[in-house]
């Protein structure tokens, strides 16, 4: 099987790339436009696997290079996570966000379709929910997005699922799935891929390099919410976990079929209970300075993964906040620059 993974030299691109790659024979085509990408990361998809791995630098809005590209590639199916993901910069710059998204999604279909590439694996988020007041969050809940990342994502999704009707009235072969995720921590099992956003937002690495002395204490945004310890709540999975979630959606797709699924583990962790378990990786204390809420942040949002688990068959391997803890501090160990290092 040949695979194109846009967005492969990103964080959980370049995890999933290796995950496809591990059957004998599999080949992988990485396609990043290196904006927030690492030539690294692809680099060393290459070097462990000569042969089956490729990069090509390109923006997927370039239509006729991409187009030319899917034509000569053919791949059996790509895996779509080329996309900007920071909230806040979103809601500062909403143009940027819809035009990589929605235009580089928009551009993505139309060459699979002129190529006949029939399968999609689709990286979305469960920001694409917003602030829904129920919890747990099942793939019923309504999709109301609250910034621009979300939104742009949903317009994806829609955008995916009229290619997908068009295919079925036109008789072709096309399937996509689409997966909501909610937070990605960790690094991968090698120890050879990791997080390295620039400026980095998540709170796993951010803890972790406050605890190094990378950065000065880390705010911790709100503790009057209507929690236990006051502090937000959220469901992490593993980036690991999560790759293999895109290569089971990716062997489950039925031809003309659409689905979505919730990507987490089910349970919540709060803000307090991440730094302690960050602590606990790093051997060390972290500076906390304590601020204000930040507009938006719902005081929980948990996923409810029971439609993967059933339909696809997939379960976490790592279902407590250690692991991820613990691999992200190995890869900030062992890369303090990140991939540049």
């Amino acid at each position: 099987m040949h695979y194109l993974v846009t967005g492969g030299a990103g964080y959980i691109g370049s995890h999933t790339a290796r995950h496809l790659l591990r059957p004998p024979g599999s080949r992988v085509t990485v396609v990043d436009s290196l904006v927030r990408g690492h030539r690294q990361a692809a680099e060393r998809l290459q070097a462990a696997d000569p042969g089956r791995g490729t990069f090509v630098q390109l923006d997927l809005r370039e239509r006729p290079a991409l187009a030319d590209l899917m034509a000569r590639v053919r791949p059996d199916a790509v895996l779509h996570f080329a996309a900007f993901t920071l909230v806040g910069e979103s809601v500062s710059n909403p143009a940027m966000y819809w035009s990589c998204g929605v235009g580089g999604t928009s551009s993505l279909l139309e060459a699979m379709r002129a190529a006949g590439v029939p399968r999609l694996v689709f990286s979305s988020t469960a920001a694409t929910y917003g602030a829904p007041e129920r919890m747990p969050i099942s793939e019923d809940t309504p999709q109301r997005p609250v910034n621009p990342y979300g939104a742009s994502k949903l317009a994806c999704e829609e955008i995916i699922r009229g290619e997908v009707e068009a295919a079925r009235r036109e008789r072709r072969d096309f399937s996509a799935t689409m997966l909501r995720y909610f937070n990605v921590a960790g690094g991968s099992d090698d120890g050879l891929r990791g997080e390295d956003h620039a400026p980095e937002t998540h709170l796993v690495p951010s803890a972790l390099q406050a605890a190094r002395g990378m950065r000065p204490a880390l705010q911790l945004f709100g503790t009057d919410y209507p929690t236990p310890d006051g502090t937000c709540i959220r469901d992490y999975v593993h980036v690991e976990d999560l790759a293999a979630a895109h290569v089971d959606a990716l062997h489950a797709l039925r031809p003309g079929s659409c689905e979505a699924f919730n990507v987490g583990i089910g349970r919540g962790f709060s803000v307090r209970e991440v730094l302690a378990e960050c602590e606990r990786a790093a051997g060390r204390p972290i500076p906390v300075e304590v601020a204000p809420r930040r507009d938006g942040d719902p005081p929980m949002l948990l996923s409810d993964p029971a439609r993967i688990m059933s339909v696809l068959g997939w379960a976490p391997r790592h279902r407590t906040l250690g692991p991820m803890a613990e691999s992200a501090w190995r890869w900030m160990q062992a890369n303090p620059r990140g991939y540049a290092g």
